[in-house]
């Protein structure tokens, strides 16, 4: 069986003498210490959340039961490799051998864990990322569409909204070694306990060597998207690939239906709700009324595969070619991706499942009686390039040229991109410590585009003062700066006073398409967004932004304090939809530097949050010369309970921009017996 250890933080370091051993101690060591978190991702999942939360979350049950999430992870189970199937289901034997009903949230319920099936891993991967897609962003675009006709275009939604991230590498000839770096984190929603989990998994079968220290999803096995075993290293962003498609449903027209049944979803109270849960050649239908309907179609689903069969090689890869092989049963979220060994190899690639369709589908509700609308392949080949010795490659979820045209309709602002590759320019003496660095800058990429506009405008005196401060900021968005609050409480200002505007008032109930959906269709959020190109466009839908900037500048003049005072980390709990007697965990109140278009990436709203509510979920750097000079965070840390002395421990660090170091001497480490 696995041996395990720890190291200062409480980080799990799993030790086997063979693969399913090893995915056996991981799962038995995720729920020792996740186990709260493992039965409510259980639960998301199975569309069974209602039964101990309550009605506030009935409308995500109905959503998961109506796009049949059990079902697709079944599937993709069925159809995994022998390999892989053994892994996965150790690792839920694993699992099921640490559940624990010692979880303040589970005796505040009052409920045990459910036992885990071999297929809930890929299941609650599955729940983590159908809606990290372009689902919601198309359903916007629909609504918006209806209402500003093709002007809706400026208000396109950043995809760093929902999801984002920072990955860059530099060859050997950057860097003060000679052997590659790299370094970045993934932008997410903040959640208690974290998104991605620290491990190492080292397997030391002779015939099955390897070493690997990564992050992951609780509930998954193996690492996914960061790690470094020593020989090669791998990092992801989100590609912000358009691979999800929504059809508009006559569900009485011939054909249109392939399954229909009842499911009942129990809620918390006793009360039964039932769900009609329909299929059609196109895919589930995730919204229904009557005869009507909206079915959604993803490569997941079409395919019955999650990527499962990624996992283990990527495990066993010494190299940036068996990397990149591994990466090619990826399925979705689709990637990009950055890889580098120690024979001084650089590699960018796309990794993923991307359809070939009618350009129409690829932005907004197309009709599924269209025959044109119909998939008809997948996108190959996909992005793939070696970097020079002494070359670099930067991936910020930006627009990347021509070769993104085909792979999705909207991408980030190039704003992180842009700094990455500046921070980068000129250095041929890197080292570990200039990419943490790096991780840590804050430059408001907006703020460039502002100062025009800011120097244009002529406030009353209250806003002139105000305006005066802004232009002679250096634009960084610490926590400490009162200009960098100053601008926030402007952009916020702006941004309500466009959100007021008539011509937007058909957009301003979010609730067209259920609660579910209301975060992805809120108006503010969209224009807080799109600020820069509606105020370098002047007069978007007949709006006079110059004007009601100028007004802006009045309405903030009243701020005070710093940054720091009001972007506070605000990290989500499953109690947050809970009933109200439901309080969740707390953490201390944490002021952090940044904003959602700096490097170090702390996101925040215009006009609806100042908190961290996103942002980086972890960060790390990769050294290939040596590991030991590689380091990682989290926001919190390894335990998901609150009485841990590990629950966050590395929050100080992680709001810090400070990364912690990575020990792999099992002499220093301390074995859990």
């Amino acid at each position: 069986m696995a041996r395990l250890y720890r190291d200062a933080y409480g980080v799990p370091h799993v030790r086997a003498t063979s693969v399913t051993d090893l995915a056996h101690g991981q799962g038995l060591v995720t729920a020792r210490d996740r186990a709260w978190q493992l039965e409510f991702q259980r639960r998301r999942a199975s569309g069974t959340t209602a039964e101990v939360l309550g009605r506030p979350a009935l409308a995500w049950d109905v959503l998961a039961r109506r796009t049949r999430m059990v079902d697709t992870a079944r599937r993709a189970f069925d159809s995994l490799s022998p390999d892989s199937a053994a892994f996965v289901t150790a690792f839920v034997d694993g699992v099921n051998a640490g559940l624990h009903g010692d979880a303040p949230e589970l005796r505040e319920l009052g409920i045990e864990p459910s036992p885990w099936e071999p297929w809930t891993p890929l299941a609650v991967f599955h729940a983590q990322h159908v809606l990290f897609a372009s689902l919601p962003t198309k359903l916007w675009h629909h609504r918006a569409r209806s209402v500003l006709g093709s002007d809706e275009r400026l208000l396109t939604r950043d995809p760093g909204y929902s999801s984002g991230s920072n990955a860059w590498a530099v060859g050997g000839g950057r860097t003060s070694s000679g052997l590659p770096l790299i370094g970045g984190d993934p932008h997410r929603v903040v959640e208690s306990p974290g998104v991605y989990m620290q491990v190492r998994l080292a397997c030391e079968d002779p015939a099955d060597l390897f070493d690997v220290v990564g992050f992951t999803f609780p509930g998954v096995p193996g690492v996914q998207h960061f790690a470094h075993n020593g020989e090669v290293a791998w990092a992801i962003t989100n590609a912000a690939a358009n691979y999800q498609d929504v059809f508009e449903e006559d569900l009485s027209s011939d054909g249109a239906v392939v399954e229909r049944h009842q499911e009942t979803v129990t809620v918390r109270g006793g009360e039964q709700v039932q769900v009609e849960v329909v299929s059609t050649p196109r895919g589930p239908v995730f919204e229904l009324e009557g005869d009507r309907g909206l079915s959604m179609r993803g490569a997941s689903t079409v395919l019955a595969d999650l990527g499962f069969d990624a996992l283990l090689p990527l495990l066993r890869a010494r190299s940036v070619e068996q990397v990149d092989r591994a990466l090619d049963h990826w399925v979705e979220p689709v990637n990009n991706v950055v890889i580098a060994d120690r024979a001084g190899v650089v590699r960018y690639r796309v990794a993923g499942r991307v359809p070939v369709r009618a350009e129409a589908n690829r932005h907004g509700i197309v009709s599924a009686q269209d025959e044109s609308t119909a998939w008809t392949g997948w996108l190959e080949p996909l992005p793939r390039h070696d970097v020079a010795p002494d070359g670099e490659v930067v991936s910020a979820n930006e627009r990347r040229g021509r070769e993104s045209d085909a792979i999705g309709t909207e991408f980030a602002a190039p704003h992180r991109a842009e700094r990455l590759t500046e921070l980068l320019s000129g250095r041929d003496d890197l080292g570990a410590s200039d990419f943490e660095d790096f991780l840590a800058d804050t430059l408001s990429g907006s703020i460039q585009l502002m100062l025009p506009v800011l120097r244009e405008l002529a406030p009353r005196a209250a806003g002139e003062r105000l305006r005066q401060e802004i232009l002679a900021w250096d634009g960084y968005m610490n926590a400490g700066s009162t200009t960098a609050a100053a601008f926030a409480a402007w952009r916020s200002a702006l941004t309500r006073r466009i959100v007021q505007e008539p011509v937007l008032a058909p957009l301003v109930d979010a609730h067209a398409h259920g609660p579910v959906f209301a975060p992805y269709l809120d108006l503010a959020a969209s224009v807080g967004l799109a600020l820069e190109t509606l105020v370098a466009h002047g007069t978007p839908f007949g709006i006079d932004v110059r004007r009601l900037a100028t007004l802006a500048l009045e309405d903030a003049a009243g701020h005070s304090g710093r940054w720091g005072d009001v972007h506070v980390l605000g990290p989500t709990h499953g109690f947050d939809i809970g009933d109200r007697d439901l309080v969740p965990p707390d953490l201390p109140v944490t002021p952090v530097s940044g904003d959602i278009d700096s490097v170090r990436c702390t996101g925040w709203l215009p006009a609806l949050t100042d908190e961290c509510y996103r942002g980086s979920v972890a960060r790390y750097v990769w050294d290939l010369a040596d590991r030991s000079k590689s380091g990682w965070v989290v926001p919190l840390g390894a335990s998901g309970d609150p009485s841990s002395p590990h629950h966050h421990d590395q929050l100080e660090a992680w709001a810090d921009a400070r990364l912690l170091p990575i020990v792999t001497d099992w002499d220093v480490l301390t074995e859990e017996l």
